[in-house]
């Protein structure tokens, strides 16, 4: 068993569209209308796990509790000036549980937590 997708029900399909590709610069793979109120976007590469994005005209979603992303990064303080030449709005500070991780978090146009993570494969001495 492999995952294929994770799918996020989303308010705005262009807002959402243009944080996912112009900001964390994720690719269209698909793009279509389920019906004549649903449109579904594929984001991601081939051969990796997608993320789908649903849109449903008329239907507003506002709880998003306990629902996150997480992307690595290579250096935190890049991305994070990075997000904030976009406008996007640091959710927590840099979050440290254990030497070799590094994090924190922001929220898309629909509020779900987007956590970027900067992993040392070692610990430097």
């Amino acid at each position: 068993m492999n995952l294929c997708w994770i799918t996020l029900t989303v308010n705005n399909i262009e807002e959402s569209l243009k944080f996912y590709c112009d900001i964390l610069n994720l690719n269209v793979s698909e793009r279509f209308k389920a019906g004549e109120d649903t449109e579904i976007v594929m984001l991601g590469n081939k051969d990796e796990v997608k993320i789908e994005l649903i849109c449903y005209k008329g239907v507003e979603i506002s709880d998003r509790k306990g629902l996150s992303i997480g992307f690595t990064v290579e250096l935190l303080e890049k991305t994070i000036d990075y997000l904030k030449e976009n406008n996007i709005e640091l959710e927590s500070p840099i979050i440290s549980p254990n030497p070799m991780t590094r994090f924190f978090f922001v929220k898309d146009p629909n509020g779900i937590q987007i956590q970027f993570v900067e992993a040392k494969e070692s610990i430097d001495l």
